[in-house]
This record gives C-alpha cells, structure tokens and sequence, in this order.
C-alpha cells in the first residue's frame, strides 16, 4: 500500500480573514475526505465576528482529513482541513482527527491497521490522533493564542470556547469507521448532525424542535426555517389561540386568572430563552461597550419638514438616470450627509490616543447601519463622498441586499469615517445612537410621518422628521456637531440646495 509522505501532506489553517479576529466558526464544510479540490476552490464557510465568509483552498490535492466539526470555533491559526497535494492514491481519507470519535475501548485497539491507517498524516504536520486539540492544549497550558497563519503565537489569556459534548460529535466520520467501531461494540455511533444556518438553529430553540427530527428540504440536505415550523406545527395543541411558531405569546395571552390552563411544559418554555453570545452579536456588544465608556457622547436634536425631499424622491423615480435604481428617502439623506460633511470636514475624524492627535479624514466611508439575520452590521460604502447620486443609490442598494443575504465581507465593514442608522424604518421618532468605534459621528433617522406643521403662516398637514446627531466631544464641539446637523436639517427642507452647496 502507497502511504503519503510527508512532504506530500498540507495543511491548510484558519486564517485571519477579518482585521485583527482570532476566532472563527466552521458553519458548513463543502468537501468531504476524498474529494478532489483545485488552488481557489471554496472547501467550507465560517462565521467570524464581522461576517459569513467562504475559505477557498490554496491549493490542489485530495481532501485527507476534517480536522473539525461543522458548530466547532476554532482560532485562528490552527490547521482546519489537510490535503494531500500530491494526488494522494494509497490509504483511506481520514474524516477527522480520533480525538473527536468516542472514547476508545479496548476492543477498538484490536481493529485491523490497514483498515484505518495511522500513517495517513505525517507527525510533524498535524498528528492524526489529536491534532487540533494537541495543538490547542499547548497554547491554553502556556497562555498562548494562535495568531495569524506564518506568525507564530503570541500571549494571550484567551481560550477556545470548550466543546459540548458527544452529542456534536463530527458528523463527517465515514460509515466505514462507524461501522467498524459499533461492530466491535467498542463505542457509540456516531450521531449526525443536522445541517442549518445559525438563524434556523435559533428558531429551532426558541420553538423547542429539534433539529434530528426535522427533514430537511433545502439544498444538500439544509434544514430551512419553513422545515421548522412544519416540525412545530403537529406539537400544536388544537385549541391552542397562539401559533407554535410565537412561543411567548402564547403565555401572554393566557388568561391571568386561570395560570393552571398553561401547561406547564409550556410555560417553562416562554419563561426564557438563552442565546449564545458569540459572532456578530458578541463583537457588536464589545464595541459598543468600548465606544460608549471610551468617546464622550453627545446627542443632538432636530425636528423638520421634509415634504419637499419626499416630493424629489418621487420625482427622480421617475428620471431615466435613476430608472432600475433603490431610490427613496435614504438615498438624500445620505447626499445631505456628504454635503455636510464637505462643509464641515472636521466632522470626518477620528481620536488617535496613542499620538494624541485628531485624525481629519479626506475621504468619506459612508457605514449604513443594516439589520440582518445574523444581527446589526455597519458595512460601509468607499469614497462616496466621490460618487454621482446615480453610483450612489446603486452602491446602497449592493450594499442593502449584500447585507440581507448575510454575504457582507469583512473588509465591507472596515474603514468607516460617518455613520447613518435609520431607526425610521421600525416606527421610532428618534433616538440616541452609539458611535462606531474609530468614528467621530453618527446620525439618526427617525420615522417620517404626516403631522400639522405651520407652513407660509398656516396650519398644514406636512411630513415630518426627527433627526438626531451623535458625536465624539474631544474632538467635535457644540459648534461644529450643530452646523452639521443644521446642514442636513437645511438640505432636506429645502433639497435645491444639493445643488446650490455641491
């Protein structure tokens, strides 16, 4: 039997695909040990703290081994995936390493070698019985974290998220490995587990389905949401008011007088819910957390009347410029932004500490504030402050749709200079937002609704906004946070001035 050598075997690691990240989460793998992948192939899709990405592999060769489960965090630096570059046509593909079946008996050491070879993955790259975890123990005991691939490591107090258990065992071991381990009795099989993105994971908590016994429709076998809530429908008791898919109104909306009708299961249900801080969510919270104890905030207000910009939106629907553009309110309210900020440059800053300087930026990143399934992102469109009204209503309409699918890029979300979040959307009148690290100012977009307004003298019934302008007071004051806000307010009064102030 031809074995690899180990000049034959690579191993490919989780990069840094974001500024700085240390972590990653394995979402989904797209090969299998076997499989023949090519140099730009994408091998598996992971969730970082700024983005769903997609890892191309470097490289040609035969899949050898999947050194982690789908649901796995791993840090980055730590090798993910080997491939034996070299065609690889002797010994059979390692699913992944041994540490992540079961517990060994006694009966398994008795299993035939050449049927699992043990010189699949050469020692001095990633040894087969526990690689990863070897690897992860020696940086935890020495208080070491991997850090990017080709750099060695640095010091760290920072762990791996532990592992939960054997019922997130890898769900890539081949059924010939299984076989031979359950046949021996030596071990458990191996329990699958179910492909389905992070959202559809969530709902499934919240509905109390699990996810073994849902059958999957969506492609390669992916549960969607609509195979969850078929799941959940039969549990519906038949005089039930409140649909299964809305847990906590069903508690809601039990009469107060009678508790004893909820059942109790039920009610235990909808009494809380516990969701994992991790992704998105955990470095939104963190970079909130440092902005808002590290920049003085402060928050001002305005109320306007934006009939007229409402007026100029329908208008330029219609212009032939515009046609198979997103054009709506947004679209000027961020044109009044980048007018202001030209007027106003020192607005467009950051605070560098460790220089103890003001940092004037020349250029707009303009972030827009996005809720998506995976939670807030800011992604950010470069240099808009460069672009006609037509790029810029196509560059937020990439980057709304981007964002909804969950493909926004790490490096969509770095670099911003402003921020708009529009509140608006969602019925709120105002509010105070919290700046983006790194960013001096960030405005505010509440709803905008028909009120009576005195227009030339007279009581009219107008359309009317609220808009609020957070910034960074050691380095914007009073004057300047006011100018800028009494431009856009000015702007969207009065939108000729776009042209007049461009």
């Amino acid at each position: 039997m031809t074995t690899m050598t180990e000049a034959s075997v690579r191993e490919f690691k989780m990069p840094d695909v974001g500024e700085g990240l240390t972590e990653a989460e394995i979402l989904k793998w797209y090969v299998q040990p076997g499989d023949t992948v090519t140099d730009g192939q994408v091998v598996c899709e992971v969730e970082t703290a700024k983005a769903a990405v997609e890892l191309p592999i470097p490289y040609d060769g035969v899949v050898r081994a999947l050194h982690f489960p789908e649901g796995t965090t791993v840090d980055v630096g730590m090798s993910i995936i080997a491939v034996d570059v070299a065609g690889g046509t002797g010994g059979a593909p390692v699913a992944a390493p041994i540490a992540e079946v079961p517990a060994q008996a006694p009966a398994q050491a008795e299993a035939p070698k050449a049927e699992v070879p043990q010189t699949e993955v050469p020692q001095t790259e990633a040894p087969q019985a526990a690689a990863p975890q070897a690897e992860a123990a020696k940086a935890v005991g020495s208080g070491r974290q991997p850090v990017l691939v080709g750099y060695g490591v640095a010091a760290s107090s920072t762990k791996r998220r532990p592992r939960k258990g054997p019922e997130i065992a890898v769900s890539r071991v081949p059924d010939t490995i299984q076989a031979e381990l359950n046949g021996h009795g030596s071990a458990p099989a191996v329990k699958e587990r179910p492909l389905a993105k992070p959202p559809v994971r969530k709902l499934a908590k919240d509905l109390g389905v699990d996810l073994a016994t849902v059958v999957p429709s969506g492609p390669d076998g992916i549960i969607t949401r609509e195979d969850v809530h078929a799941a959940a429908a039969p549990a519906a008791p038949a005089t039930q008011a409140a649909p299964v898919a809305e847990p906590v109104p069903q508690v809601t909306q039990a009469p107060v007088t009678t508790p004893a009708a909820v059942p109790v299961s039920s009610y235990d249900t909808a009494r809380e819910t516990r969701i994992p801080v991790k992704g998105v969510r955990k470095a939104t919270a963190a970079a909130m957390v440092g902005s808002a104890f590290t920049a003085p905030h402060v928050t001002e207000f305005v109320t306007i009347d934006v009939t007229r910009t409402l007026k100029l939106v329908e208008e330029l629907k219609q212009d032939k410029d515009m046609q198979g553009l997103r054009v709506n309110p947004l679209l000027l309210i961020a044109r009044a932004l980048l007018v202001a900020v030209k007027r106003n440059p020192e607005i467009n800053a950051s605070w560098d500490e460790a220089a103890q300087e003001i940092v004037v930026k020349h250029y707009v990143n303009l972030g827009i504030a996005a809720a998506t399934p995976r939670g807030l992102l800011v992604p950010n469109i470069k240099d808009a402050h460069a672009k006609t009204l037509p790029q810029l209503a196509e560059s937020l309409g990439e980057l709304v749709s981007t964002a909804r699918e969950g493909r926004t890029s790490p490096a969509a979300m770095q670099g911003g200079t402003v921020t708009i979040t529009n509140v608006g959307v969602f019925g709120v009148d105002t509010g105070t937002p919290i700046l983006n690290p790194g960013e001096s100012a960030i405005l505010a977009i509440g709803a905008i609704k028909l009120q009576p307004w005195v227009h030339k003298g007279k009581v009219k019934p107008r359309q009317v906004t609220t808009l609020a302008l957070s910034f960074d007071h050691r380095l914007v004051d009073g004057e300047l946070g006011s100018k800028v806000l009494a431009d856009v307010a000015a702007i969207l009064e009065q939108p000729k001035k776009l042209i007049t102030w461009s």
